[in-house]
């Protein structure tokens, strides 16, 4: 028998009804799948409860899949599809496998020969440079950079640097606990003229999306806070 599918389930960005930011598609797929690879079982278990699955989490199969699971466990989850079985792929929020560990798992299926089935939903990253007002047409992500002052003012003069030589849109995130700290950075080493888009908390009520120059932000200085938030700026 073949193996199974692995369905990349994107998951809200915040608290709230999952309708409100997945498609009538995702939510049918959910309750037909048993068995899901999950970055935290306990958000998981929140999620699938308000996707529609409440009073039922008890009868399904969790496995963790985060920054601290060995290859080997990776390997290990190719059984999961044994027999046909469907899988579910659960990042903590947005789209799995993108700046997530679930990437090792859909890696994994394509050396296997199991089908990958990505579904639609919110990406934090699309969403702020559609609402950026940037360069939507030229852009990288690059994720994560260093978190210790010097090599961080480093990474970001080198990625001002390619922004303006190749006019591309720089995209960062960071660790929440961080934001603020990067953002004094990027205030320090920025060039004035530079646009810089805050993005925190999107889709969510309190959403906060503004594109200012350097210059204006350090007029108006704000403080992000624990929120989730991804960062774009234009040389």
């Amino acid at each position: 028998m073949n193996p199974g599918k692995l369905y990349l389930i994107p998951t809200p960005l915040g608290e709230g009804d999952p309708a409100e930011v997945l498609p009538a598609s995702v939510l049918k797929v959910i309750p037909t799948l048993s068995c899901f690879v999950v970055e935290e079982l306990r958000t998981a278990r929140r999620f699938l409860s308000a996707a529609g699955l409440k009073g039922k989490i008890d009868t399904l199969e969790f496995h963790e899949l985060n920054e601290h699971t060995r290859p080997a466990d990776v390997e290990a989850c190719a059984r999961l599809f044994d027999g046909g079985r469907n899988v579910g792929l659960l990042s903590d929020a947005g789209l799995p496998a993108v700046a997530d560990p679930g990437a090792l798992l859909v890696a994994l299926c394509h050396r296997r020969g199991i089908e990958v089935v990505p579904l639609v939903g919110p990406s934090s990253l699309m969403l702020a440079l559609m609402a950026s007002g940037l360069n939507g047409q030229s852009f990288a992500f690059v994720g994560y950079i260093p978190a210790k002052t010097e090599e961080r003012r480093a990474a970001l003069r080198t990625l001002e640097k390619r922004s303006s030589a190749q006019h591309q849109t720089q995209i960062l995130i960071e660790t929440p606990y961080r934001n603020d700290s990067l953002l004094a950075d990027m205030l320090s080493v920025l060039s004035g003229n530079t646009r810089l888009c805050i993005a925190a908390d999107i889709t969510c009520p309190d959403q906060f999306i503004h594109t200012r120059t350097v210059a204006q932000w350090k007029e108006r200085p704000v403080t992000i806070g624990k929120r989730p938030c991804v960062f774009l700026f234009l040389s």
